[in-house]
């Protein structure tokens, strides 16, 4: 059974979810917002339906997909726009959308890569792709929830990974791939510990580059903070080293 199986059935994911916090996935949820009134929108990993509901409330067209059905079951109480669905291919035709996001859902897909080539499949040209991940590349900052970043070791390892990766982008570009973990598998159930791909923000916006999108910003805030706070966090390279992956592309047309 793969990884993103595991999910289908699991109640206590759509209960975790329930009691998401709305500032969780306000930002999130406003970077979606298409330039064109009613547009349409897909939510990809929507969840019990938070961020379908939040872009329905502000008139746009939303749907939603997740691999677990009880999730998708709570999701319809919100929108009939939401389904099931492999976790591979999106059931919709190409170029369908005026915006597509994915949060949360990048370290779960067992084939990252191909995942974005979907997300960019399904986005019409001009249209707008929103990423957002853990970084579990992390060099910078304290209180971290993962293994891969806790500790000095750690970070020194990670910074040295990234590194690398930057060098092997310039020299083999055919050759890069997100790094892939170990699930981490609690009682009681926490989505990220079982995280199996080591997502970042420097390979997010590689593959989305090579899917033929433009990278429109990158930051590592994926939520709403102060904003001097956020200008001093993601002002310097080095917000490729702290807390999150947050970015923002445009599909060429």
């Amino acid at each position: 059974m793969g990884h993103q199986e595991t999910y289908r059935h699991n109640e206590a994911y759509a209960e975790f979810l329930a009691n998401w916090d709305a500032g969780f996935y306000a930002k999130y949820a406003d970077a979606l917002f298409p330039e064109k009134a009613g547009g349409r929108v897909l939510d990809v990993g929507c969840g019990v339906g938070q961020v379908v509901g939040r872009l329905d409330a502000a008139g746009f067209e939303a749907y939603g997909v997740e691999v677990s059905e009880p999730n998708v079951e709570r999701a319809r109480k919100v929108s009939g726009r939401c389904q099931v669905y492999d976790g591979k291919h999106l059931p919709f035709a190409d170029r369908y959308f005026a915006s597509v996001g994915a949060l949360n859902v990048l370290e779960h897909v067992e084939a990252p890569e191909d995942f974005i080539v979907e997300l960019a499949r399904v986005t019409e040209p001009g249209g707008r792709l929103v990423v957002s991940s853990p970084n579990f590349f992390r060099a910078i900052g304290l209180r971290d929830y993962h293994p891969k970043m806790r500790g000095w070791a750690n970070k020194w390892r990670n910074w040295r990974r990234l590194a690398g990766k930057r060098r092997l982008m310039r020299s083999d570009p055919g050759a890069v791939r997100f790094d892939r973990m170990t699930p981490i598998v609690k009682e009681p159930f926490t989505p990220d510990d079982d995280a199996i791909v080591a997502t970042n923000a420097v390979e997010i916006r590689f593959f989305l580059e090579r899917a033929g999108c433009e990278i429109v910003s990158s930051g590592c805030t994926d939520r709403y903070v102060a904003g001097p706070v956020d200008f001093l966090l993601n002002v310097t390279p080095l917000r490729d080293l702290m807390f999150n992956a947050f970015v923002v592309a445009r599909r060429k047309v």
